[in-house]
Order: C-alpha cells, then sequence, then structure tokens
C-alpha cells in the first residue's frame, strides 16, 4: 500500500477516488514515565520515553487507516495528514486520515 502527504504518485496516476479514510489511537502518560520526563525537564533535552510513545501511536495509526483503505479495496492513501488532541490531563489522541485511492502505472 502507497501512502503519501503529496496528493499524486510520480509514475502512477489515480484511476478511481474511493474516499476518506482515517486511523487513530488514544493513548495515556506512564506515571513512571512521568516521573523521569520531570527530571530530564529540569536538566533539559529530548524526553525519549514521550519520543517513543508519539512514534508508536503514529505507526499505530498509520496502520488503522491502511486497513480501513484495504478493506474499502485502495491500494494507496494520498495526501495524508496528522492531527494531534488532548482528551483529558494524561491522554491525547493521534488521528492520521487521508484519500483512499486506486492507482495504475501511468
Amino acid at each position: 500500500m502507497i501512502v503519501t502527504t503529496t496528493e499524486s504518485v510520480a509514475g502512477k496516476r489515480v484511476v478511481r477516488t474511493i474516499g476518506v479514510v482515517r486511523g487513530n489511537t488514544v493513548r495515556a502518560r506512564h506515571l513512571g514515565k512521568d516521573i523521569l520526563a520531570a527530571f530530564k525537564g529540569m536538566v533539559g533535552g529530548e524526553i525519549e520515553e514521550y519520543t517513543k510513545l508519539l512514534a508508536e501511536s503514529r505507526d499505530q495509526a498509520i496502520d488503522r487507516m491502511v486497513a480501513n483503505a484495504a478493506d474499502m479495496g485502495a491500494n494507496a492513501v494520498v495526501n495524508i495528514r496528522f492531527s494531534t488532541s488532548y482528551i483529558m490531563a494524561m491522554a491525547a489522541e493521534i488521528m492520521v486520515f487521508g484519500t483512499a485511492v486506486v492507482l495504475e502505472d501511468a
């Protein structure tokens, strides 16, 4: 499955637009990681625990979007975008969405 932030794919043409697809996940922070992050915040630098959590969340959201597109008969998702929103003080949603299409060689 081709997944891209662009509207087109070099060497391919859109032969059918299927529609909007999405994938999301809601993740809560871990108290132990929050304590480590607080210490890291005092001295500065990257908070690796949160970087890893967000990367895993993005990957899971993409996987869910790709599954949604495959179920609809698409072989690509174009023009994808990410959105993040806070659900509550210790949880956030990562959403990815795009347009499911069928591509063929140009």
